[in-house]
């Protein structure tokens, strides 16, 4: 190969019958390699979607935010050009691990990882420690347009993202998503009870709970609350004098209700509850400063999906809206009913 080439370690494979090579690429050479922009191309001709620059800045902040922990998979990367294979052991013919040679003319185009190399470039210009640092890059040669197209799509087929249940119970970084993980353990009325994993109940599960659910509904409650409280005090308190007065919550937690039973007849068994609940709390926390001189209200709830009060608005078709309309909707009756109901 003549000409000035970039070189990268590699360890070569085969897919679908054709080669390809993982190396590690310093992060400081990314700039260099991409430097072509599909932004102004139509759909049809671009292999990439456009990309987002307004989710540059938040995955630019988790690097340089966690420089000693933060984690990317590889890049995906067609080269419009040759790439030379230089094996370690020159004398075997099976040897995979050696050294690629690309010539710097060469195009390189993302498959897949624009945002992942966006964020990194942004990030150098705060941090030139990272230059020193490397991220994986899977090399395939370019067998055109309509193959880099594929394999866009095919890469992107079966990606799935993570529940917002187990995102919570996974991310350590995050100190409300701890908390919330932590108080799922520590009170009885959600220990046990709390699905993590999904963030929709199956019809068997004896869970009451989502920990999606339990985290908005704690979000809702402490949305614009002083840094200066104790947000576990009050998360923790306030969600245990909601437990005395919903019955239909205690009944399944002493077991006699199923949960599947209370979700089918209840609206008080839905994520919206928990939701509203939250807000409510917000409205009594910034109001009173406190939760039981009207908590107590919420006894005089009647929570049945049949209640006239959520036809058309909380319950439509039979079915539990979750919508934003319905979500208000459930909230303005609950405050309305812990704020002026007098017992």
């Amino acid at each position: 190969m003549n000409g000035a080439t970039y070189t990268f370690p590699t360890v070569k494979g085969v897919q679908a019958g054709t080669e390809y090579y993982i190396s590690m690429v310093p992060m400081a050479t990314l700039p260099r390699l991409f430097m072509f922009s599909e932004d102004e191309l139509p759909p049809e001709v671009r292999a990439q979607r456009i990309l987002n620059k307004a989710r540059i800045p938040e995955i630019r902040d988790y690097i340089l935010e966690n420089p000693n922990s933060y984690v990317f998979s590889a890049l995906t990367v067609s080269v419009d050009g040759e790439i030379d294979f230089e094996p370690l052991d020159k004398d075997d013919s099976d040897c995979k691990i050696g050294r690629i040679h690309i010539p710097m003319s060469a195009c390189f185009l993302i498959n897949d990882g624009q945002h992942r190399k966006a964020a990194i470039d942004a990030a150098l210009k705060h941090n030139s420690l990272l230059k020193h640092e490397d991220i994986s890059v899977v090399f395939f040669g370019d067998m055109g347009l309509k193959r880099s197209q594929q394999i866009f799509s095919d890469l992107n087929r079966y990606a799935i993202r993570p529940t917002k249940s187990l995102s919570i119970l996974f991310d350590s970084r995050d100190d409300f998503s701890s908390m919330i993980c932590q108080m799922a353990d520590e009170l009885n009325m959600f220990n046990g009870w709390v699905e993590k994993e999904r963030s929709s109940i199956p019809n068997r599960s004896k869970a009451l709970f989502t920990l999606s659910g339990l985290y908005h509904g704690t979000e809702a409650l402490l949305h614009e609350t002083s840094d200066q409280i104790d947000h576990q005090k009050i998360a923790h308190q306030f969600w245990s004098q909601v437990f005395d007065y919903m019955p239909d919550w205690q009944d399944v937690i002493t077991q006699k209700k199923r949960a599947s039973e209370l979700r089918k007849e209840s609206v008080s068994a839905h994520a919206i509850a928990l939701i509203a609940l939250g807000r409510v709390g917000n409205i009594l926390l910034k109001k009173y400063n406190r939760f039981d001189k009207h908590i107590s209200n919420l006894i005089e709830v009647n929570w049945k999906k049949s209640n006239p009060e959520w036809i058309g608005k909380v319950v439509v078709e039979g079915h539990i809206s979750g919508t934003r309309s319905s979500t208000n909707a459930l909230t303005d009756a609950l405050t309305k009913t812990v704020l002026e109901r007098k017992r």
